[in-house]
């Protein structure tokens, strides 16, 4: 990398070179600005994009506190490119196993895109997901909107989101009850929050998690619905242990949806091998590499 080239003595306009106090002024002032010039020079020349992933192992994928692989374990997989500017795009994919498999797909491909904006402390981010279920049925994709606000106080981050679904026929009621219809097109709203916190002294971060969904209760046209029984709460205790660019995690998850609620919604709201709820309690353990 080339750095700048400092100036000579001979460059300065003085109107006495040969005063010898001014020279030491300047020479001075030159040396004290050299520790400084590589540093600038890397600044200039440094990328305003960057790229960064991730891949991971976890014990069952759940999404909103609802198991997407049969209470079975997952391999999933991340790769963003963001702008100094803000913007940011990037796509995730995940396996999928019973509940999850929309129509017969057995891979989630998340699509998304966005735009974070400082706002104070605070920072605002706005997107879109895509998600994708390819080989699945038709009507299985669907676009959800998403808004994000986040900040740090002390050692604590928190974080408030709403992810809004426009009605799309991918989230539609066309389970058989009085309600239902194919073709039908639904919405769906899902508000969540987050908290964060590292241990003092650890590389241990602890975390929570506390979401609403509000959207279809019945089944879309491929069994499935994005927020099992119409409306409920998910939520997720747990903690992080980082070491370099590896993450060790564990959560405690489970949702509202009790074994009436989900009565029936089944043998579709269940685990495929013996019935049980996949939105119950579940411990999920997770090793995450970032690169």
């Amino acid at each position: 990398m080339q750095g700048l080239q400092s100036a000579g003595w001979n460059d300065y306009p003085t109107e006495n070179k040969g005063d010898c106090s001014l020279k030491n002024i300047v020479i001075a002032a030159a040396l004290l600005t050299l520790p400084a010039a590589p540093a600038l020079a890397q600044d200039e020349d440094a990328s305003p994009i960057t790229v960064s992933g991730s891949a991971a192992l976890v014990s069952d994928y759940r999404f909103r506190g609802v198991s997407q692989t049969d209470e079975q374990m997952a391999v999933q997989a991340g790769m963003s490119v963001s702008h100094d500017s803000g913007l940011y795009a990037g796509a995730w994919a995940s396996n999928l196993a019973g509940w999850g498999t929309f129509g017969g797909a057995n891979m989630e491909l998340d699509l998304y895109a966005g735009y974070k904006l400082p706002i104070g402390a605070a920072t605002l981010d706005v997107g879109l997901t895509w998600y994708m279920y390819p080989g699945g049925a038709d009507k299985t994709d669907f676009a959800e909107p998403y808004a994000k606000l986040s900040t740090t106080l002390g050692p604590v981050s928190g974080l408030i989101g709403v992810a809004y679904a426009p009605a799309q026929e991918a989230l539609g009621n066309w389970s058989n009850t009085p309600q239902s219809a194919i073709g039908d097109k639904e919405d769906n709203l899902y508000l969540w929050g987050d908290l964060s916190s590292g241990v003092p002294g650890t590389p241990v971060t602890l975390k929570a998690h506390l979401g609403y969904s509000d959207g279809n209760p019945g089944l879309g046209p491929n069994g499935t619905s994005v927020a099992p029984t119409g409306t409920y709460w998910d939520w997720m205790l747990g903690a992080d242990l980082v070491a370099g660019p590896v993450t060790l995690g564990v959560a405690y998850v489970d949702t509202s949806i009790s074994n009436a609620d989900r009565q029936y919604l089944l043998p579709n709201l269940g685990n495929t091998k013996d019935g049980s709820t996949i939105a119950g309690p579940k411990v999920v353990a997770s090793i995450t590499a970032a690169f």
